[in-house]
C-alpha cells in the first residue's frame, strides 16, 4: 500500500467535493493539483487510464451526495407526500431528464474532439476568467429580488429546464463549470440563485451518473474488474472523501447564497485563472491526463 498515493487520493477527492459544486471549475483545480502531484501510473502497471476512472469514480461520489442530501424532494414514493407532491416529484424528474438532453446529445457528438483540442491549459484558464466576468456583470445588473421571476423549483417550465440544460452543455468545455454554466444560464433566465442552483444539482445526476457509468463499464471491459490492494485503496479512499466533502460544500454553498451573490467565486475564478496562465507559460502544465 503506498501512503502517498492515497494522501493524494484524499486531496483529490477533497478538490472534487468542493469544486464540482460551486462555480469555480473542477477541471481546472484538478489539473492544477495534477501538474504538480500527479498520481503515480508505475504504481497501476503503468495504466494510466486508472487515473481517469478514480476521476470517474470521485465524480460519482459526489452525485451520490446530491441524491442523499435532496433524497426527499427527489423521491416521488415518499409515503409522507400526498398525491399532488408526488406528481410534482414526478414533473420535476421529467423536467431534469428534459434539461439533460442537451449535454448528452453534445457530448456523445463532440466529446473525443472536445478532449483533443480543448483540453489545454490555455483554454480552460481562458473559460475560468470570461465566466468569472460573465457572473460579475450578471450580478451587477440582476434586476432586484422581488421581480426575479422563478422563485421555487415547481415554476421551472419545460422550456426554461431545456434552455438551462443548453447552458450545461456549454459545460463540456472544460474550464467552464457545470455548476457554473448552468447556475448563470438559470440566473438569466430569471431563476432566484438558491432556485438555480438546486436544479444546477439535480441535472448533475443522470448526466454524471450516465457518464459514470460508461466510464466505469468501458475500463472494466478493457482492463477486467479486478483491482491491487493500493489501487483499491486509492479508488476507495478518493470516493470516501469525496462523497463527505461533497455533502458540508453543497449544505454550506446552499447557506451561503441564501445571503451572497456569486461575485466572490467570479473572483476566484479570475484569480485561478490567471495562476493557470502563469503555470502554462512555463510548460509545467502536465495534461497526460483529461479531468
Amino acid at each position: 500500500m503506498d501512503t502517498l498515493e492515497i494522501f493524494k487520493a484524499v486531496v483529490l477527492g477533497i478538490i472534487q467535493g468542493i469544486t464540482e459544486w460551486l462555480p469555480i471549475s473542477s477541471t481546472g483545480h484538478m489539473l492544477l493539483f495534477n501538474s504538480f502531484f500527479p498520481l503515480n501510473y508505475n504504481m497501476y502497471s503503468g495504466n494510466v487510464e486508472f487515473a481517469e476512472l478514480f476521476m470517474t469514480v470521485v465524480q460519482l461520489a459526489s452525485t451520490l451526495a446530491v441524491i442523499l442530501l435532496f433524497f426527499k424532494k427527489l423521491n416521488p414514493f415518499s409515503s409522507s407526500k400526498s398525491l399532488n407532491a408526488r406528481k410534482e416529484t414526478f414533473s420535476l424528474w421529467g423536467k431534469v431528464i428534459i434539461g439533460s438532453i442537451p449535454v448528452m446529445v453534445v457530448g456523445f457528438m463532440f466529446k473525443n474532439a472536445i478532449h483533443k483540442y480543448l483540453y489545454n491549459g490555455f483554454v480552460i484558464a481562458l473559460m475560468l476568467i470570461l465566466y468569472g466576468l460573465f457572473f460579475i456583470t450578471v450580478e451587477s445588473f440582476r434586476a432586484d429580488k422581488k421581480s426575479v421571476a422563478i422563485s421555487n423549483l415547481g415554476q421551472i417550465s419545460i422550456k426554461t429546464a431545456f434552455l438551462i440544460g443548453i447552458f450545461q452543455a456549454l459545460a463540456l468545455i472544460p474550464g467552464t463549470s457545470r455548476s457554473g454554466a448552468t447556475i448563470l444560464g438559470a440566473l438569466l433566465i430569471g431563476c432566484s440563485r438558491s432556485v438555480g442552483a438546486e436544479f444546477s444539482f439535480f441535472l448533475a445526476i443522470p448526466a454524471m451518473v450516465g457518464a459514470s457509468t460508461l466510464e466505469i463499464a468501458s475500463y472494466f471491459k478493457k482492463h477486467g474488474i479486478g483491482f491491487s490492494v493500493n489501487e483499491f485503496c486509492v479508488l476507495g479512499s478518493g470516493f470516501v472523501v469525496s462523497f463527505i466533502v461533497s455533502i458540508f460544500a453543497i449544505s454550506i454553498f446552499m447557506k451561503f447564497i441564501k445571503t451572497h451573490d456569486f461575485k466572490s467565486f467570479a473572483w476566484y475564478r479570475i484569480a485561478l485563472g490567471i495562476v493557470i496562465i502563469g503555470v502554462f507559460s512555463v510548460g509545467s502544465l502536465n495534461m497526460g491526463v483529461h479531468f
